[in-house]
């Protein structure tokens, strides 16, 4: 956790970008029967809905850069990892020193899943291009992208019905375009002072002995 604090206390430096990373899925449904609205503009939705499968939502963030891009893909396999970490973070920052990646810690969020994508040469390349953080089990919610997925649920998704994967993908790069010209950003402001306070019941208790003096 303070690990992770730490980072986010870092002042903005583009020749080390702090980008967040994380997944959701999302089941593809349409209706039974076509929506109607009554005479007092009330929506009537039917209850059932037909399954269209599922999809893997993959999510980037630069909290400080106020730019998030997704990416929809019908699994969350280790190469749908290491493709959308070259082609939409590592790629993004070409003259950056090191792109600091802060994650969850999936068995895919790692950078062996590289040599599953690319030749042992660029897989080994594009390992050295990050340094990684990842947030502590059932502390998920120090990954800011992890905010960003419930923007994203609350602003574009919802209760709504979406049926094919194309139509998600669309609707979810219109949001990623909207909130990105809208430039907004994140700052954290939870610090390791606090969280040294506020969540001191998750750190280790340790008795300290007296010196008996001789």
């Amino acid at each position: 956790m303070e690990d992770v604090l730490k980072v986010y206390a870092r002042p903005y430096d583009p020749k080390y970008p702090v980008v967040c990373m994380d997944e959701a899925s999302r089941q593809l449904t349409s209706e039974t029967r076509a929506p109607f609205v009554d005479s007092h503009a009330v929506t009537h939705m039917d209850n059932e809905y037909i399954r269209h499968g599922q999809q893997s939502i993959f999510l980037a963030t630069e909290p400080l850069g106020q730019w998030r891009i997704t990416r929809v893909t019908d699994h969350r396999k280790a190469v749908d990892w290491a493709h959308f970490i070259k082609e939409q973070v590592i790629d993004r920052y070409p003259n950056a020193e090191k792109i600091i990646l802060v994650m969850d810690n999936l068995n895919t969020h790692k950078t062996a899943s590289f040599y599953e994508a690319y030749p042992p040469e660029v897989a080994s390349n594009l390992s050295d291009r990050l340094e990684i953080h990842f947030t502590p089990k059932h502390g998920s919610w120090l990954d800011i992208a992890e905010i960003e997925l419930s923007v994203m649920q609350n602003q574009c998704l919802g209760q709504r019905r979406i049926a094919s994967k194309e139509q998600l993908r669309l609707e979810l790069a219109a949001w990623a375009i909207a909130r990105n010209s809208a430039q907004k950003g994140v700052r954290w402001h939870f610090t390791t002072k606090e969280a040294r306070t506020k969540l001191l019941h998750l750190y280790p208790k340790i008795e300290l002995k007296e010196e008996t003096s001789r």
